[in-house]
């Protein structure tokens, strides 16, 4: 009965409608609002059947926050949306305005990662945001630069540990593979140490030089060695230089070369001392590792991408060899994510530095490896100099099958589109979200720029996920990069005392 006392028609020819009667006191409604929906396992909401149903936002991965629009909760991370065949290959790409939270995230999912057994690589931390976390899921910290750490670019020991395991063709594939790996790198160094490409008879003098210094040296070499074998003119590399007995020719052909091997070997040079020394400490591949870089200051933009393209090939030098030995049946199959936070600082240096990222970036294509890629705005690779370079590094970005978008602006997106599809109410999301003059209250009740946690989560050409990142207590006190300047500010404090502060004198010695 209705309101006004009239009964509701009864006919089986004037059947209710899904808002009500179509007619005078027949209570129609214009609009439904729609319910909250909440998400819960059959344990939890299990009186609730019938009634509960499938929802939209996907829990396939780690528990990254609410969905905006309806407060379920959302789970993704790029290894575990491959495994459930939501994206193509396990990558991502985090793109967004600097403080908006996008290397929290991305830490967030590394850390799920590792509680699943995954191993994660922060193949160069220029800030030093991953350390702490690092050291919470119980990985190791190789610090770097600046007399705090050092990297030989020559040393052999991964490679030949796992040779010395193996037979056959798995023996020279992982021996020619540390050798290319050597090679790829002094040239990357000698290329960010000029800031021009190397020639091609410079190539081949170089990896000519490294065979021969790797058949007489005893011990593991320096770069010093390798330019005192220059140096000594061996016949071996004479016929490549092709001097036809002219030690004039010769020196013509390896002077600038030997320049190069001479700053990076004694220090002198722009890219320090780093590269100077043997290696600190070895990799250790059954456990996360982060590379610290943060010692290497923005004003020095040649060491840090010296230092990146390092760890870059160091990091991936380890996983494939990893990958041979648990194809030979030596060690157990191991997942590894694969972080390059800030990568496009190592872009910005010279010609020929974009191939040689390029060739290391595809190796998720592997399996068991995942890869996260993070930067600022796709203007980050206007520095690269080159056009066609510009435009291969911006291809990394369209080899990502999951795209993280913070906060950004209209231009950002615009570029954003030539990619990725985006809705206009996905485009208003994401620039409302970069508004640097909204401030609002986070979780814990400080101040923060409103867009700070909140994302649009695209897996292909999809509809996108906007989400607003939570964070547990302690997911809170590693990344609050705020509250450590404010404890450097106020006592001095270094990393190491911060490290105590948060983990205790047991986690940090640790």
């Amino acid at each position: 009965m209705n309101l006004f006392g009239k009964p509701a028609p009864r006919s089986t020819h004037f059947e209710p409608l899904k808002r009500g009667y179509s007619l005078p006191g027949g209570g129609y409604a214009n609009r439904l609002d729609l319910p909250n929906e909440f998400r819960g396992s059959s344990r939890q909401v299990c009186g609730l059947w019938p009634f509960s149903s499938g929802t939209g936002a996907p829990l396939a991965g780690a528990p990254l926050g609410q969905h905006m629009l309806t407060g379920q909760i959302v789970g993704l991370d790029h290894i575990t949306a491959f495994e459930e065949d939501l994206i193509a290959n396990p990558s991502v790409y985090y793109m967004s305005n600097p403080a908006l939270g996008k290397s929290t995230m991305a830490g967030k999912m590394c850390m799920w990662l590792a509680y699943r057994g995954v191993a994660n690589m922060f193949l160069g931390d220029v800030k030093g945001e991953h350390v702490l976390r690092t050291r919470k899921m119980g990985g190791k910290v190789n610090r770097l630069g600046n007399g705090r750490g050092y990297l030989n670019p020559l040393d052999p020991t991964m490679s030949n540990r796992a040779a010395d395991r193996l037979t056959g063709s798995l023996r020279a594939e992982v021996a020619r593979g540390g050798h290319e790996q050597r090679k790829s790198l002094m040239m990357a160094l000698t290329t960010v140490s000029r800031e021009i490409k190397p020639t091609e008879q410079e190539d081949l003098i170089l990896g000519r030089a490294l065979e021969i210094l790797y058949d007489k040296h005893h011990g593991i070499p320096l770069v010093q060695d390798l330019d005192r074998l220059i140096q000594d003119a061996p016949e071996d590399l004479r016929s490549v230089v092709l001097d036809r007995g002219d030690m004039d020719r010769y020196l013509d052909a390896t002077d600038a070369l030997r320049t190069s091997l001479i700053g990076i070997a004694s220090g002198s040079g722009p890219l320090g001392d780093m590269f100077s020394r043997h290696t600190t400490e070895q990799l250790d591949m059954n456990r996360s590792v982060v590379f610290d870089l943060s010692a290497l200051p923005d004003t020095q933009p040649q060491k840090q991408a010296a230092g990146l393209l390092a760890c870059w090939s160091i990091g991936f030098e380890a996983v494939n060899v990893a990958q041979v030995l648990a194809d030979a049946g030596l060690e157990p199959r191991r997942n590894y994510n694969i972080v390059l936070d800030e990568f496009w600082r190592a872009l910005r240096v010279g010609r020929g530095i974009v191939d040689k990222a390029d060739s290391l970036t595809r190796l998720n294509r592997n399996e068991g490896v995942g890869q996260m890629m993070i930067s600022h705005t796709l203007k980050d690779f206007d520095a690269v100099a080159d056009e066609a370079d510009r435009a291969k590094a911006k291809g990394f970005v369209d080899r990502c099958a999951m795209v993280v978008l913070g906060g950004l602006g209209p231009k950002e997106l615009d570029e954003v589109e030539h990619f990725r599809r985006l809705t206009r109410e996905e485009k208003r999301r994401v620039v409302s979200w970069a508004d640097s003059k909204k401030i609002t209250t986070n979780q814990h009740g400080k101040s923060a720029p409103y867009g700070r946690g909140k994302f649009l989560v695209k897996l292909g050409q999809a509809p996108g996920i906007p989400v607003q990142m939570k964070l547990t207590s302690v997911e809170d006190a590693i990344s609050d990069t705020n509250t450590r300047w404010e404890n450097l500010r106020k006592v001095g404090a270094s990393t190491e005392e911060i490290e105590r502060e948060i983990f205790g004198e047991d986690e940090q010695a640790a």
